[in-house]
C-alpha cells in the first residue's frame, strides 16, 4: 500500500509482444507487473505503460523515451528474451545502456532453474541508462512474480533472493528516489549506513 509521505517514483512497464500489440490476445505482462509492484512498494507510483511489437529499433526508442523524456526511475520489460528470431529485447536494451548489470540476469536464471530446465534459454539483461535502472523480465506472470520476489520456505524465510531485493539500493546509488518495500512481499536490502530511519506516517 503506497504512502504519500514516501518519495514518489515513476515506473515504466513495457510489454513486448507482436501478437498482443496487434490485439490477437490480451496482454497479461503489464497487469502482472503493476499488481506485484503495487503490493511490494510503499511509495506512490506514477505509471508509464507501453505495449509494443518485437522490433529492436522500436523497443530501444521506447526505452529512451521512458528514461530521457518521461523521466522514469525504473523500467521493467516483459517478453522477447528467448532464442527465437523475433526475440530481440536484450539486444534493444543493450543498445541504450550506459552500464550493464549482469547480476540481475544471472539471478533470474538461477530462480527459474528451480522450476524448469529451459530457464537457461532466457537471455534477460539489466542496464543503467542515466539515472534509471532497466530490467528485462520473463514473459509469464507467474515467472515475473517468482523472479522479483524470490523463493521462500514454509516459514516465509528466503530460500533464493528475488532480484527486487537489490533494486532499491541500486536506485539509491544512481541518484533515484528512496524506494521503500513491504517486507511481507519483498524485503529490500541496503547496507546499514544507507538505511533511512523508519517513517510511521
Amino acid at each position: 500500500m503506497s504512502n504519500p509521505s514516501f518519495d514518489p517514483v515513476r515506473i515504466g512497464v513495457v510489454s513486448i509482444s507482436d501478437r498482443a500489440s496487434r490485439g490477437v490476445y490480451e496482454d497479461k505482462g503489464i497487469p502482472a507487473l503493476q499488481e506485484w509492484l503495487g503490493r511490494a512498494l510503499r511509495n506512490p507510483i506514477a505509471w508509464e505503460t507501453r505495449l509494443i511489437p518485437d522490433e529492436r529499433a522500436g523497443i530501444a526508442a521506447t526505452l529512451r523515451e521512458l528514461v530521457d523524456e518521461r523521466r522514469c526511475d525504473l523500467v521493467l520489460t516483459t517478453g522477447g528474451t528467448g532464442p527465437a528470431p523475433r526475440d530481440v529485447t536484450p539486444e534493444a536494451t543493450l543498445d541504450v545502456a550506459d552500464k550493464e548489470m549482469p547480476g540481475f540476469g544471472e539471478q533470474m536464471r538461477q530462480i527459474s532453474l528451480r522450476f524448469v530446465p529451459t530457464a537457461i534459454l532466457s537471455r534477460q539483461v539489466a542496464v543503467i541508462r542515466g539515472q534509471a535502472l532497466i530490467i528485462n523480465l520473463p514473459g509469464q506472470p507467474k515467472s515475473i512474480a517468482e523472479t522479483l520476489e524470490g523463493l521462500k520456505d514454509a516459514e516465509g524465510h528466503p530460500v533464493v533472493h528475488g532480484i527486487f531485493a537489490a533494486v532499491p539500493y541500486c536506485i539509491d546509488l544512481i541518484g533515484g528516489p528512496y524506494l521503500e518495500t513491504d517486507d511481507a512481499v519483498c524485503k529490500a536490502f541496503r547496507p546499514k549506513n544507507a538505511v533511512r530511519a523508519p517513517r510511521t506516517t
